[in-house]
């Protein structure tokens, strides 16, 4: 039987935060269950995470941003953990789909009809996995659904399905008792590659 490949994005530019902490839990459940583990943290990429001349011009993308595409084709299930910034992901995780997710690598739109695209990441699952300053229900509650984007805006529109959606929070009063349920949760999500 294959074993499934799983890639993991640390999308905060800070590695040292909870993001990374679930980050390494994520990991150390896949790998403990045999998984092919690839993993990148936003903080180590180099590249302009602006897309200076939208698609008018290509911009040739920076050796890190090649490899990343590569891992992405790679693999079988994508997990990407971020915090909660304005009811987005921080900027250069926004950047990083800006420049990277371009025409002929995540999607191709109809010569004939451009309402209609062809998704060119099929077959692939996610997990992302947001930490949120206060209760993520009372943030849904006050200013909409945050996880669009990203979800359905980004990787949905490439093809991967489904994607899953973990919010945990409030993240910064979180006791250490309830950091290790998150620990928990989030290994027992890579042990299943979920």
């Amino acid at each position: 039987m294959k074993k499934k490949k799983i890639f993991i994005l640390l999308g905060h530019p800070d590695c040292e935060t909870l993001s990374g902490y679930l980050a390494n839990s994520y990991e150390k459940g896949a790998k403990d269950a045999g998984y092919e583990v690839r993993r990148t943290n936003i903080c180590d990429v180099k590249f302009d995470p602006i897309l200076h001349k939208g698609y008018k011009e290509i911009q040739e993308l920076e050796p890190d941003l090649i490899k990343m595409q590569e891992d992405f084709k790679w693999a079988d299930h994508i997990v990407i953990l971020y915090p909660n910034w304005w009811c987005t992901m921080p900027a250069i995780l926004k950047g990083l789909f800006d420049r990277m997710f371009l025409p002929g690598f995540a999607f191709r739109f109809s010569k004939e009809d451009p309402s209609k695209w062809e998704k060119l990441l099929k077959n692939k699952t996610a997990r992302i996995i947001i930490t949120v300053g206060m209760n993520p229900i009372k943030v849904r509650f006050l200013f909409g659904d945050f996880t669009n984007e990203l979800a359905r805006g980004i990787l949905g529109f490439a093809g991967f399905d489904p994607v899953r959606v973990t919010t945990f929070g409030p993240s910064e009063r979180a006791s250490d008792k309830k950091k290790e349920q998150w620990h928990k949760k989030v290994e027992s999500y890579g042990k299943k590659a979920v």
